[in-house]
């Protein structure tokens, strides 16, 4: 065998791969074996004919797909391999010459990883960002569980809606004289003030009284979603079916004793305190690291093929359409939700998923100008974290001793990001 690799343009290489007629000889035996009981000819039985019969009635062309198809799987993997290429894709084939007794020639044309010029990555000119847990935070957060512990009982016969009331309602709208789909509801308990509806529809059932009828008229966002009522004004037919308020708990110890572990509101909010400084300085954490990954892709130089960033937004998405299922969702459901399409939503992810391979790809080329690699100890000490995660303590050694072994890969990489990340941390100015 014989490859010859041209660079074509930036990240792409094309090979000529001319194959011996050995190979394709034996490749072209292998085709007729594997499809030999496919051929019908008369007097002989299925599975019976001989090869030089194949040729006589169908010609050996017949063969000539899965004997080049044997060809290239056989062959390609030690093209890349002998020339220390790393692809990106699969690679385009072209057939240049086949014919039987004589030598294959192809070409694959194949989008490789692009190089990385590092810049600067010691010395860093980079803050780590502080944030301080505040008490409107922790007011907030008693705030969100007296609401939970609301009690919601109907108002006093008489009463109108006020703001904070939950109105049930009995609603249908229109665009001109014609109901719309999805615009209509039955008994929908309704928070005034919530912002759930558009516009300042919640505003105008203020003051209106159990059994009491409206037209409330608003006007559709010029994005909301959907093209017949992008913009559009629209009137609705409202009736209030029943008026209910929420009773808020007072916040106290014995609220925090109702609600939480802790017997006094003191303990409960020194347990939220903790709690908020550990999600701040993870917060922190996670922004500082990002900053200095950030800071190193605009230092360096590289040319991200197109089909990287694609092949990460299809990542992306597959993860979306996985959370969405656990939701009890579809993509086109959610997409019809948030006014989307495909277009839009990939590109929406594109800055996103650009940055991601960048930051894998600086990290990549940083461990390999340091030497960073994973040491068999780190590879077994991550798989035993993982597996205290996943399974019972008495199951942890098994789980990680599988885990080191059949997620080697993955472990090693997540230990190399660690470590370059420190790298960068201590050389930080």
């Amino acid at each position: 065998m014989e490859a010859k690799m041209e660079k074509i343009e930036a990240n792409v290489v094309k090979f000529e791969v001319r194959v011996e007629a050995e190979k394709f000889t034996a490749a072209l035996n292998k085709a007729f074996n594997k499809n030999r009981n496919k051929f019908n000819i008369p007097g002989f039985r299925k599975g019976k004919v001989s090869m030089a019969m194949v040729k006589k009635f169908y010609g050996l062309e017949v063969l000539f797909d899965d004997a080049v198809n044997t060809v290239i799987s056989e062959t390609y993997p030690s093209v890349i391999d002998e020339n220390n290429i790393r692809p990106v894709d699969f690679p385009s084939i072209d057939v240049l010459e086949v014919g039987e007794g004589k030598e294959l020639v192809y070409t694959a044309t194949v989008t490789v990883y692009p190089e990385i010029e590092l810049g600067e990555y010691k010395g860093l000119d980079i803050k780590k960002p502080v944030y301080e847990v505040s008490e409107e935070e922790i007011e907030n957060q008693l705030k969100g569980m007296q609401e939970k512990s609301a009690r919601v009982e109907v108002k006093a016969e008489g009463s109108s809606v006020e703001n904070g009331d939950i109105a049930v309602i009995d609603f249908k709208g229109f665009i001109g004289d014609v109901a719309f789909e999805g615009g209509e509801g039955h008994d929908y308990p309704l928070e005034i003030g919530s912002g759930s509806f558009i516009g300042n529809f919640e505003e105008q059932l203020v003051g209106m009284k159990v059994n009491d009828s409206k037209d409330v008229v608003v006007t559709f966002p010029e994005n909301y979603g959907k093209e017949e009522l992008n913009g559009k004004e629209a009137k609705f037919e409202v009736t209030v079916k029943e008026i209910k308020v929420k009773e808020l708990p007072a916040i106290d110890d014995e609220f925090a004793s109702e609600v939480s572990e802790f017997e006094t509101l003191e303990a409960l909010k020194a347990d939220m305190r903790e709690k908020l400084t550990a999600a701040n300085e993870e917060k922190a954490k996670r922004e500082f690291e990002d900053a200095l990954v950030t800071a190193v892709i605009e230092n360096s130089k590289m040319d991200v093929p197109a089909v990287m960033i694609e092949k990460e937004i299809d990542a992306m998405v597959a993860d979306l359409e996985n959370r969405l299922k656990y939701q009890g969702l579809t993509l086109d459901q959610y997409m019809q939700f948030t006014g989307n399409d495909t277009e839009k939503m990939r590109s929406y992810m594109k800055e996103n998923a650009e940055k991601k391979v960048k930051g894998e790809l600086v990290i990549e080329a940083l461990a390999k100008a340091e030497d960073i690699k994973a040491t068999e100890e780190e590879v077994n000490e991550k798989a035993l974290e993982l597996a205290k995660m996943y399974t019972s303590e008495d199951k942890v050694e098994d789980m990680a001793k599988m885990l080191a072994t059949a997620q080697k890969a993955m472990i090693e990489k997540e230990v190399v990001v660690v470590k370059v990340i420190k790298l960068l941390e201590d050389n930080c100015k």
